[in-house]
């Protein structure tokens, strides 16, 4: 498994920063959120299963959030794409990241997750 600091190290600026950044903000979002590398990414799970990911677009190059069961939530932050059951959630990384957005999006991913909504371990 690929080291998890390598992934972010690896990235130029200023995504490296934005993504790092991106992390802090995932971890400190419940002390039970746990980072592992799945499918190359930055995989956060909370009470063993996965609720969110670090991606970049292949396109633009840009980081996004990727939240596993996005279909179930409501910001209009997210957008489906082609996607059945994840949403994302994009970020610039040329600009100052939206925080409260970005937690709102978490929290109420988290509390799927904590409701039983989504079942855990």
């Amino acid at each position: 498994m690929e080291d998890k600091g390598s992934f972010y190290l690896k990235k130029e600026e200023p995504n490296r920063s934005c993504l790092l950044a991106m992390r802090d903000i995932v971890l400190k979002a419940h002390a039970e959120v746990e980072e592992t590398i799945k499918y190359g990414s930055p995989c956060f799970c909370f009470r063993g299963k996965a609720f969110c990911y670090l991606w970049m677009d292949r396109r633009t190059k840009e980081p996004y959030f990727l939240l596993v069961e996005g279909k179930l939530l409501t910001s209009a932050l997210l957008e489906t794409g082609d996607r059945k059951r994840m949403k994302i959630l994009r970020v610039n990384p040329n600009e100052d990241l939206p925080i409260d957005a970005i937690n709102s999006v978490l929290s109420e991913a988290l509390n799927l997750y904590k409701d039983g909504i989504i079942k855990t371990k």
